[in-house]
């Protein structure tokens, strides 16, 4: 049973203990009544001191109650939330480089370090690799609706740049629109990007800002629109790391391991570059210009600076052919051939090649088996002699002084030759 004022005149008990209750019930009901006032205080306190700051936000957005924001990053950082804001502790509160488009104004920062949790939109952005953020907006309202966006943020208005389809937002339609985001190329290695006494800024923040407003005509976007909603966002500009692909994907929760990989990633990648590729460098047809004097050397081929880059490739790369068929009448053919540019013409006769080569022969004076202006003269022909030919129909000029020393080179130096050129 309850104990109240009305009962306890029916409990047998003494009478001074029947005061002593009376007096400690009436005190516990007004400790209890004082206690309910206070808290019912403190609330309204508590109202009242908040509506300022949320006051014009809140009833901007009273306004546009149909209206939703998504935010949904396509490349998001595989690192935990703790490690990637490591970065902003190497910076201590240095806030915005002002080289990179100043700082957000004091309420707007002070926001994002309030709202900052894992939820909110986290964008991974590479040097010279688009990235975006898919804004997904949507009507549940009866009435065509005006929208706009508005980026700010610490990092250079160039980096981004916001794609819509259209302003007007039909009645219970859903619109995307995309902020594309790209940043140069040598965002690291550019000394500009990191200023005096000054840590390089790899940790950036925006909100993006969503006006709206009825439709009062079917296209009329101007400065009637109003505030509706503000959604922040994290920019974490990383370079790309080859060598987390061979580690154990917990690594990848760590931001400092891909970034410390990266710099044994420059030392040793062109390194490893050319090894995979080596077989180009020892190809004279594919290596660089530096590499084919040692290529030259190899082979025991002698450069020669009158004849341009291309075909001085080529003769390396032939060297070997030359130098088997050395001293034979295919072998001078084939090098003559590699220095002129003339065709080799192996499906014609030798008398309608371009490179002709014959030797002249006879019997020499012979008594009782010859006789004299019909098949014999006197003295006869020279031994081991013959007569290199060229027919220059193409128009190209001949190095006549670089033929003569390519034959004296690779004849057999017992031989003597002429050489001719016809027209």
């Amino acid at each position: 049973m309850s104990l109240t004022f009305s009962n306890l005149e029916q409990l047998s008990i003494k009478r001074n203990t029947r005061k002593f209750l009376k007096v400690l019930l009436r005190n516990t009901f007004k400790n209890f009544l004082s206690l309910g006032l206070s808290a019912k205080r403190c609330k309204i306190d508590r109202t009242r001191a908040s509506a300022p700051y949320h006051e014009n936000f809140m009833a901007q957005k009273s306004k546009l109650q149909a209206l939703s924001i998504r935010l949904i990053s396509m490349k998001s950082p595989e690192a935990s939330e703790d490690t990637l804001s490591s970065a902003d502790l190497l910076m201590g509160k240095q806030g915005a480089n002002p080289k990179l488009g100043g700082k957000l104004d004091a309420k707007l920062d002070a926001k994002l370090d309030a709202e900052r949790s894992p939820n909110h939109c986290k964008l991974l952005i590479h040097p010279s690799e688009p990235s975006e953020i898919v804004v997904k907006i949507q009507n549940s309202s009866n009435r065509s609706l005006l929208t706009d966006l508005r980026v700010e943020g610490n990092f250079p208005s160039e980096w981004c740049q916001i794609g819509m389809e259209g302003n007007e937002l039909p009645p219970y339609a859903e619109m995307e629109a995309v902020l594309y985001f790209q940043i140069p190329k040598d965002f690291f290695e550019s000394q500009e990007a990191i200023g005096r006494d000054q840590s390089l800024t790899i940790n950036y923040h925006g909100l993006l800002q969503v006006y709206g407003g009825y439709a009062n005509s079917p296209s009329s976007l101007d400065s009637s629109l109003e505030l509706f909603d503000i959604e922040p966002f994290h920019l974490y500009v990383r370079p790309t790391s080859l060598y987390l692909d061979f580690l154990p994907d917990i690594y990848r929760e760590v931001d400092f391991v891909g970034r410390m990989l990266k710099i044994f990633e420059e030392c040793f990648e062109p390194d490893v570059q050319i090894s995979d590729a080596l077989w180009a460098y020892l190809d004279p047809m594919l290596a660089s210009e530096p590499m084919l004097p040692f290529l030259a050397h190899w082979v025991g081929w002698e450069l020669t600076p009158a004849l341009d880059m291309q075909r001085q490739r080529y003769l390396i790369k032939q060297a070997m052919q030359i130098y088997r068929w050395r001293g034979t009448k295919r072998g001078l053919r084939f090098y003559i051939h590699l220095f002129t540019g003339l065709p080799l013409d192996e499906h014609l006769p030798e008398s309608e090649k371009h490179i002709n080569i014959f030797e002249v022969t006879g019997r020499g004076f012979v008594l009782g088996e010859v006789s004299l202006g019909q098949n014999a003269s006197t003295g006869g022909g020279r031994p081991f002699h013959f007569i290199v030919r060229i027919r220059n129909d193409l128009r190209d000029s001949i190095d006549l002084s670089l033929i003569d020393r390519i034959i004296e080179q690779e004849k057999p130096a017992f031989c003597t030759y002429d050489l001719e050129v016809i027209g």
